[in-house]
């Protein structure tokens, strides 16, 4: 059975996406607007930030607020900063997509760069604790709020080579876990990740440049577990791993 959401699903509705410049982050913005919700674009490039608020004013009733901000360089003030700004505008929050990740380089532990694994962690992880450690306040004052961490295959198994990504990623199912056993009493939060697994994404073209991506499905094709996620329908659902590709409504 699929999962087909009401076209006003997320009205009303304020959701921050990290990573929003490019693949599923652009997509799962450009859907939530679709549905209702006002977005607020995190991205390192302004220039992408501006293109998809242009392509969901478009189209949508809502406006989204752009928050250019550069997740290797994220610290205290820049975690401040960005409360501040989503309550000076909206006064509170609904659902936070954390989307943004990068790579690094896929060689063996032995031969790891330290300054490339400090890098992947700080974006992967430590920018993701803050954002996340700054909007709860926000979060909190929400009927029914949703917090997504996206998960990897290489986050629930290891893999050779995949060095500070695969590690990156058991550090964020950890924070998920951890979270939403924290916020178990208040009912009115959920946390959960998302393994969205092999997505026609430039990300995926970087790791497995040989592959064929015609042969992957695109981001749009994951939409109705992120909506599913983010919208009321999965209320008293937390602490749960997703993977898309075995994803069956409850």
């Amino acid at each position: 059975m699929s999962y087909v959401p009401t076209e006003d699903l997320l009205k009303g509705r304020v959701i921050v996406v990290t990573g929003a410049g490019d693949g599923i982050g652009r997509v799962a913005a450009r859907t939530f607007a679709q549905h209702g919700a006002s977005v607020v674009l995190v991205g390192r490039t302004r220039s992408k930030l501006e293109s998809i608020n242009d392509e969901i004013k478009q189209f949508g009733s809502t406006s989204p607020l752009i928050v250019p901000v550069d997740l290797a360089r994220f610290d205290d003030s820049s975690s401040t900063d960005l409360q501040n700004g989503i309550r000076d505008v909206f006064g509170h929050l609904d659902g936070l997509l954390h989307n943004a990740s990068i790579l690094g380089p896929k060689v063996p532990i032995e031969n790891y760069p330290y300054q490339d694994w400090q890098q992947v962690f700080q974006v992967n992880v430590h920018a993701q604790f803050l954002v996340t450690q700054s909007l709860l306040p926000l979060l909190r004052q929400s009927d029914d709020a949703s917090v997504i961490l996206t998960s990897s295959g290489v986050g629930r198994r290891g893999r050779a080579f995949w060095g500070a990504y695969s590690a990156s990623k058991f550090a964020t199912e950890s924070l998920m876990e951890v979270l939403a056993d924290e916020l178990s009493s208040e009912k009115n939060i959920r946390v959960n990740s998302l393994n969205p697994g092999g997505t026609r994404t430039t990300m995926r073209a970087r790791a497995y440049p040989e592959e064929d991506p015609a042969t992957l499905p695109t981001p749009e094709e994951h939409m109705p577990l992120y909506l599913y996620l983010m919208g009321p329908d999965s209320r008293g659902t937390t602490g749960q791993k997703f993977d898309v590709i075995s994803w069956n409504l409850p």
